[in-house]
């Protein structure tokens, strides 16, 4: 009886110290969101002292974030980014001026068949604006844009090829509707972006009709996102999208590229080489001519980056 006693309890206690090892190591709920945080802050500044050679002095900050939240569980896959930079320089004797200035938000939702594939049916959104007044120096009293003018909005549905294992991301869309917002008076009725430009009468210069705000085209979209390291602790970031309207001058087409080189230096420490390659048709380029602003046609816009700077990842 005694052995049959003791039996027992020693069984009692290897089942309690087994279920307390399970609700240790188990945990209560299941995630299934991820996520990613980073931020960073590249300066660069130089100062000349008697320099025979001449030069300016000058100090320029680039301050960035990237921001990703992505649910995956089984067939379903819902991930969204934002993307915030902005930068200035200071030269002496000169004012301050804006170098870099972003406001994006991303957010893409997909559902595949099975789990096996790597085919999703997607609808997609995205968001472009900016924070603050741009200008084209050294002219600061005439804003060529402002926030939310313009704003770029897509909404859209297709297909998206992801692969999470070679970073690599094709989206397509047969059916993709493009908003141009521009909410500033003075620039609508200039027409600027796209939109339609305002009345006047010639004769006395007077508005009869306000400009439009706002511009709906509707098109294709093609989009791809690409990174891989290409030697040790470098790695090549990729990002492009194509959009051309159905109704407005079909197969023009409307390019965004972003090409980076990032290079890890240690945990904290990164450098960056990048360039930024933006053509739109709307877009018509402002040249300054005997003091005055002229509007010219379109053109390639690109914009070089090198920096080097903290990175923090959370």
């Amino acid at each position: 009886m005694k052995k049959t006693y003791l039996l027992g309890f020693l069984l009692f206690i290897v089942q309690y110290n087994f279920s307390q090892i399970v609700r240790t190591k188990l945990p209560d709920t299941i995630s299934y969101w991820s996520k990613s945080n980073k931020v960073g802050l590249d300066i660069s500044q130089i100062t000349f002292v008697n320099w025979n050679a001449g030069g300016n002095t000058s100090i320029s900050g680039l301050a960035k974030g990237n921001f990703v939240r992505e649910y995956s569980k089984k067939h379903l896959n819902w991930k969204n980014e934002l993307i915030i930079r902005y930068g200035i320089n200071k030269q002496e004797g000169q004012e301050v001026r804006k170098t870099d200035d972003q406001l994006q938000i991303n957010s893409t939702f997909g559902f595949k068949r099975d789990t096996i594939s790597n085919l999703f049916y997607s609808g997609k959104l995205n968001f472009n604006t900016q924070f603050a007044n741009g200008y084209s120096y050294p002219n600061t009293e005439n804003p060529i844009s402002k926030p939310f003018a313009p704003a770029y909005f897509f909404l859209g549905i297709g297909g998206e090829y992801s692969r999470k294992d070679l970073n690599l991301n094709v989206y397509l869309s047969p059916l993709t509707q493009k908003t141009t917002i521009v909410l500033d008076r003075k620039l609508s009725n200039e027409g600027a972006f796209g939109v339609d430009p305002a009345i006047i009468d010639p004769t006395t210069g007077e508005v009869l009709q306000n400009g439009a705000r706002s511009r709906t085209e509707v098109g294709i979209l093609i989009t791809n996102q690409w990174e891989k390291e290409v030697f040790k602790n470098i790695n090549l970031e990729h990002r492009i999208s194509l959009y051309t309207d159905y109704l407005n001058n079909f197969g023009n087409v409307d390019i965004d590229w972003q090409l980076q080189l990032n290079m890890t230096i240690n945990e904290y420490v990164r450098a960056n080489i990048g360039t930024h390659i933006i053509y739109d048709d709307d877009i018509k380029a402002k040249e300054e001519r005997d003091g005055q602003q002229i509007i010219v046609g379109p053109k390639l816009q690109l914009k070089q980056l090198l920096g080097v700077g903290l990175v923090y990842t959370f």
